[in-house]
Parts: C-alpha cells; sequence; structure tokens
C-alpha cells in the first residue's frame, strides 16, 4: 500500500527534518523506495521515523490511515512500544515504592515492638507503686495506731498520778 501524501494535517513532509541528522536521508530513501521495500521493512522505517514524534500525532496518523497499511501498523507498533516503555517505567517505581514501603513497615513494626515493651515496663512500675502504695497505707495505719497507744498511755498516767 502506498504512503498517502497531502495536506500536513494529514500527512508529514520531509521538509521539516533537518539535514544532517539521518532522518532526512531515511526519510528520503522512504520517499524514493517505499515500493520496492518489502511491507516489514517500509513498517520498520516508518517506525524509526515516528521516534521522534508525539503520541497525539501517532495517533492522528493512524486514525488517518486503514488498518493493516504500513503507516496504521508503524503507529501502533510505536504506540505499544511506548506504552511498554511507560509500564516498565511504572513497574519499576511501584517496585521503588514497595520496597520503601516494605522497610517503613519494618521500621513502624520495631517501633511498636518498643512502644509495646515501653508500655509493659511502665505497667509493671505501676503495679509495683499501687503494691508500695498499699505498704505505705498499711504502714501509716500502724502508725497512726501506735500514736493513739502512746497518747492514751500519756492519758493514763498523767490521769494515775491525780
Amino acid at each position: 500500500m502506498p504512503i498517502r501524501e497531502g495536506p500536513p494535517r494529514t500527512c508529514w513532509h520531509f521538509g521539516h527534518l533537518r539535514p544532517g541528522h539521518g532522518t532526512v536521508k531515511l526519510a528520503i530513501a522512504m520517499a524514493s523506495s517505499t515500493e520496492n521495500m518489502p511491507a516489514v521493512d517500509k513498517v520498520q522505517a516508518l517506525v524509526q521515523l515516528l521516534r521522534t514524534r508525539s503520541s497525539e500525532e501517532i495517533r492522528q496518523r493512524m486514525y488517518d490511515n486503514p488498518p493493516g497499511s504500513p503507516w496504521w501498523t508503524a503507529c501502533k507498533t510505536e504506540l505499544d512500544v511506548r506504552n511498554g516503555e511507560r509500564a516498565a517505567t511504572a513497574l519499576v517505581d511501584t517496585s521503588r515504592v514497595l520496597e520503601k514501603m516494605r522497610q517503613s513497615t519494618e521500621h513502624l513494626d520495631k517501633l511498636t515492638e518498643n512502644l509495646l515493651q515501653a508500655t509493659i515496663d511502665l505497667t509493671d512500675l505501676f503495679k509495683g507503686a499501687r503494691e508500695s502504695g498499699r505498704r505505705l497505707e498499711l504502714a501509716v495505719y500502724v502508725i497512726l495506731g501506735v500514736t493513739l497507744m502512746q497518747l492514751f498511755y500519756v492519758v493514763f498516767l498523767v490521769a494515775g498520778k491525780r
């Protein structure tokens, strides 16, 4: 199927290519010998030409050509390659994020263990303080009892001498 040529909005012209960049030679070779090239070589050459184009331009060209044509196949191939590259990049980014999340989870687990141990230690301290408070309460009762007994003893001594 021959390459469509027409106005710039539906077809690319080779005049926009800069001399000395290799793509000019490719474009000229494509323009002069596209009829002689096998379909696979034609598609490969078109894919190379599409490398520098935006995805929107490629999609537009794909819609402008019938399915199965060399341009449509090249556009589809280039879009598939770009989508694959994006997917690979996303997978790498996801892998990095998952690794950071794993590290954060491990760190959080360690912090939780430390907090649990500190809570257990505080609970033990409070239990000890409660037991000490009970012993102190008993000691105060004993001191009050002894003090009252001594007070009564002093009162009886003073009252007995009179």
